[in-house]
């Protein structure tokens, strides 16, 4: 894939300068349209261009830290959100350029849109919730004075009827917005309500996960994937009949917003105008050539991104993953080694192996993860691992005692291990769903490294202990699965094995 990328960049760049012009896809979030303008966020800034696209120029800098924007109904303001004193707030900033002036001061603050008349800006805050919900508020679009509560008592997203009478909005709090077909407690329906009574109609809402409220004249448009991939709908408020404007092709819409009679919208490589009135839907093409300081080589201080720790055998040194990079470290005497140093790479999961030679970690430096080994001095180059034709997501290698193995699972609930002498990878058992939201076997090997014990979740939800041979791939199930049973460990003898058990435990 890389490769790919460097013969189409040595293409572009042998082209005419026309051509040449044409960038690649680029991640342009969070949409907005006016009269005249979209902006949008990108590279944690907010940028601005014009409603049929070209060349972008940046509104609001700040490194990485502005999302979110929405024009004002009259195209005069930009209200979006920003981190740059410690909390998420909401700011707001003339379209035409200048000094963004901060509305709000509570953290957690998310602006969300405005009311009708342009007068205040509609966000929405943890602050007076109890729960995981958030409440929507206004505040006037200079600041001046205290926000105010919608008479809502849990909404994340909303859009205001013409005469701001009513509001359709999301009311749920939703974790994983991007789980794909997702069907569980958390999806998330549009209700609109009545801001005089707060009374509720309910949008239809079949299982589905629908968003991005926006009410232009007698409908309300959203994004929804009832059908299947995310795609644009229409909720008429007369009929109360629910209508696709768009047929899904190509990646879901992540995000959408309206005014002037149109809706812009995000996928995943592009930005489109969907007009309301003819129903045309148009590509807008956008270029950015700006300096971003973020992709120039810089120092950075990544002590605050440690995670993944693990201890050499002798307790001389310690090796982290930070920044997507590994690294060991003395833990007296001696220098750190960055034993990866590949920008643009996610190196992930660090272990070392118990005769303290190697390093293993999964690495999608090839552009599919695989499992690597890398001499701990640092000194020569890593060794890559196949881990199969299936691309996947792999954690928590674990090695055997002697060394020449390695147990991993992956995001499909499968355990595995591979003989580092014959690297073909060995499926041991699979887990019929995840365990707390985590994709762990707490695999550990027997002292000879002839054994492989774990516990894995059985379809009554409850855990129990298995013991793998390895010579004749035989599993054995442990315990009962009466209890839940988890953790299971091997005694330096290799006869007994201790595991953690609960009787009581209650399932959610």
């Amino acid at each position: 894939m890389k490769r790919l990328a460097l013969l189409l960049a040595l293409v572009a760049w042998a082209a005419p300068a026309a051509v040449r012009a044409a960038q690649p896809p680029l991640l342009l979030r969070d949409p907005t349209i006016s009269q005249t303008q979209i902006a949008f966020a990108y590279a944690g800034y907010i940028w601005i261009t014009g409603r049929h696209g070209g060349r972008a120029r940046r509104l609001v800098t700040g490194y990485d830290l502005a999302r979110g924007p929405h024009f004002s109904p009259d195209g005069s303001m930009v209200a979006f959100t920003a981190n740059y004193d410690g909390n998420d707030d909401v700011y707001a900033v003339p379209s035409g350029g200048g000094q963004p002036r901060r509305l709000t001061y509570h953290g957690s603050d998310f602006a969300v849109g405005w009311t009708p008349d342009g007068t205040r800006v509609l966000f929405r805050s943890h602050r007076g919730a109890g729960s995981d919900p958030n409440q929507l508020y206004t505040i006037p679009r200079n600041g001046d004075a205290m926000p105010s509560q919608l008479p809502l008592s849990m909404a994340e997203y909303g859009s205001y009827s013409p005469d701001g009478s009513h509001i359709a909005y999301v009311p749920n709090f939703q974790w994983e917005p991007f789980w794909k077909g997702y069907r569980g407690g958390q999806t998330t329906p549009i209700w609109i309500a009545n801001l005089a009574d707060s009374s509720v109609v309910k949008v239809p809402h079949p299982d589905s996960n629908d968003s991005d409220p926006m009410w232009i004249g007698d409908r309300v448009y959203f994004l929804s994937d009832r059908d299947g991939p995310v795609t644009l709908f229409a909720y008429d408020t007369r009929s109360r009949a629910v209508t696709r404007l768009l047929q899904p092709s190509g990646f879901d819409i992540t995000s959408a917003s309206a005014s002037a009679g149109a809706i812009v919208y995000a996928k995943f490589d592009s930005l489109h105008v969907y007009d309301t009135a003819s129903g045309r839907d148009e590509t807008i093409g956008v270029t950015i050539a700006d300096d971003l300081e973020q992709v120039r080589p810089h120092w950075q201080k990544i002590a605050d991104q440690i995670i993944n720790a693990n201890i050499s055998p002798s307790g001389v040194r310690a090796v982290f993953e930070a920044h997507g990079q590994i690294f060991t470290v003395p833990t007296q005497f001696g220098d750190i080694r960055n034993l990866t140093n590949l920008p643009g790479t996610a190196n992930r999961d660090p272990a070392w192996s118990p005769n303290g030679r190697w390093i293993a970690y999964f690495s999608d430096a090839s552009g599919e993860y695989k499992l690597c080994l890398k001499d701990q001095k640092g000194l020569s180059p890593s060794r890559a691992i196949d881990l199969g034709p299936d691309p996947s997501f792999f954690y928590g290698p674990t090695w055997s005692p002697d060394s020449k193995k390695i147990a991993y699972s992956d995001v499909r609930l499968n355990l595995w291990y591979v003989d580092l002498d014959h690297p073909t990878p060995v499926k041991v058992d699979s887990s019929p769903y995840e365990s707390f939201g985590q994709v762990s076997f707490d695999e550990s090997w027997s002292p000879d490294s002839r054994w492989l014990t774990y516990d894995k979740t059985l379809t009554n939800a409850l855990h129990a202990i298995f013991a793998y041979q390895l010579a004749g791939g035989n599993r054995t199930q442990i315990t009962d699965g009466m209890s839940d049973s988890r953790y299971p460990v091997f005694d330096k003898s290799g006869k007994y094995l201790y595991f953690t058990a609960s009787t009581n435990t209650g399932l959610t």
